[in-house]
């Protein structure tokens, strides 16, 4: 099953996990002490290139049978929205910009571009994500109940045809966040998903008219002649944010080493287990301050899950107290490339269509779900391992954990492919017979361990 003991898992005990918890909350102290103009001067910049992409890209498009004209404008507005819905609208409803107590750039007024109402997002992503993240039966953002993320997920017929609905949610992002956060919605009222005059579904029909009625028919009428090409610009300009948003979410929530986690966890959690919870149930995108600008710094996601309030922009300097914390707590801080982010997170999810009969590991012990229990088959458990190396001086915690049951796996394919090749009646030397952890084994290379998706 998913984490159900996070100190065990972690290797740490109570008190280092409090020690961890005042660490964080220093950051955050530091950050929200010294936030000031020049965050200030970031966010209106932001604003202004975002407005001015758009304005330019609709006079653009006023050209566009024209195929160069339609083709910068079509660029020129799919960045727009990238940067409206990840470092504009997703930020400034997290209350990032509340302390600058301007009404334009507020939680509570910000309506971002995409078909589902603010309102329904703030409750289903700020409260539920943010409050139960990877909680499996809690958080409804392990797959968007849409897709099987994790084994203790019961595999069903229709999980089969996942690699189908995933590429079809991904080209309709907007769409399946809109109605997972309506049904989110629905239940926090109380109301019956059929009661079609309900609060919930009104709000939800009059974005979708402003929406569809902006994209689809204001704007190309605005074109003349040309209204046929300015649709087609929209409707690509909507799939490419959509399929970039997509991508990003699903890269900092679901690549090997995202930790999923039990109720029983959650039910006497702490303020610092909260903070452990996050750090090792996201994931970060490599990447310099373009990219970190075109995720809406949710490259950062561990940062931004420690601190979802605290300014966007603040994260690259966050990240490298955290990683520091992370190296001196020995916990993975779990980060990769865009690509390999992803080819981990879809190789997860065309595994997990299938039945688990057919998959090799458990939920104790899968690169994409595990729990505490896969350090007890070595006799790896708490007491054990919270120990000082006699050498470096260094705590030996979950990463040094992590390390020597990869080193262990490695020692074991290398002495099962020995002994296939071994000549019949040669008998087998006793020290190659158990392969298990040593206290003392060497780390594998850097590469192959950046990330816990090595390790499973």
């Amino acid at each position: 099953m998913a984490i159900t003991d996070i100190n065990e898992f972690a290797h740490l005990t109570a008190d280092d996990i409090d020690a961890l918890g005042r660490e964080l909350d220093e950051i955050r102290r530091d950050v929200e002490e010294s936030r000031g103009i020049r965050d200030a001067r970031y966010i209106r910049r932001v604003i202004g290139l975002q407005r001015a992409l758009e304005l330019g890209a609709r006079a653009v498009l006023f050209g566009s049978r024209r195929r160069p004209a339609w083709a910068v404008g079509t660029a020129m507005l799919s960045l727009a929205k990238i940067i409206e819905n990840m470092e504009l609208g997703h930020n400034v409803m997290h209350g990032q910009w509340d302390w600058m107590n301007d009404p334009e750039i507020h939680s509570t007024t910000w309506e971002w571009d995409q078909t589902g109402p603010s309102e329904h997002w703030k409750r289903a992503h700020n409260y539920a994500h943010h409050t139960f993240t990877n909680i499996v039966g809690m958080d409804d953002d392990v797959g968007f109940g849409i897709l099987r993320m994790t084994r203790d997920e019961e595999w069903r017929p229709i999980n089969l045809l996942q690699p189908i609905a995933n590429v079809i949610l991904a080209a309709t992002f907007e769409w399946g966040i809109a109605l997972h956060d309506l049904e989110a919605q629905q239940k926090r009222e109380g109301v019956d998903p059929m009661q079609w005059n309900s609060a919930p579904n009104k709000q939800f029909a009059v974005k979708i008219v402003r929406q569809v009625g902006k994209d689809f028919v204001l704007f190309p009428a605005l074109t003349g002649r040309a209204w046929k090409h300015t649709l087609t610009a929209n409707a690509t300009a909507n799939l490419v944010r959509n399929l970039w948003a997509y991508a990003v979410i699903f890269c900092g929530h679901f690549p090997d080493g995202a930790e999923k986690f039990t109720a029983e966890q959650f039910e006497t959690e702490t303020r610092g287990q909260w903070y452990l919870r996050q750090m090792l149930g996201s994931a970060n995108i490599d990447g310099g301050p373009i990219m970190g600008f075109l995720t809406g710094n949710l490259s950062y996601q561990i940062e931004h899950h420690l601190f979802p309030d605290l300014p966007s922009n603040r994260y690259s300097e966050i990240a490298e107290r955290v990683r520091a914390l992370c190296t001196r707590y020995d916990l993975p801080y779990t980060t990769g490339p865009l690509t390999r982010q992803y080819l981990l997170t879809l190789r997860t999810i065309h595994k997990l269509a299938l039945p688990d009969r057919f998959l090799e590991r458990t939920s104790d012990d899968a690169p994409e779900t595990s729990s505490e229990r896969k350090f007890h088959t070595n006799g790896s458990r708490i007491a054990g391992a919270l120990r000082i190396d006699a050498t470096t001086g260094r705590r030996r915690g979950l990463l040094s954990a992590l390390r020597a049951q990869a080193e262990a796996r490695v020692e074991a394919r290398r002495f099962m492919r020995g002994r296939r090749r071994k000549p019949a009646g040669l008998p087998i030397p006793r020290a190659s017979r158990t392969v298990g952890t040593v206290p003392g084994a060497p780390s594998l290379p850097r590469r192959s361990l950046r990330t816990q998706a090595t390790t499973g």
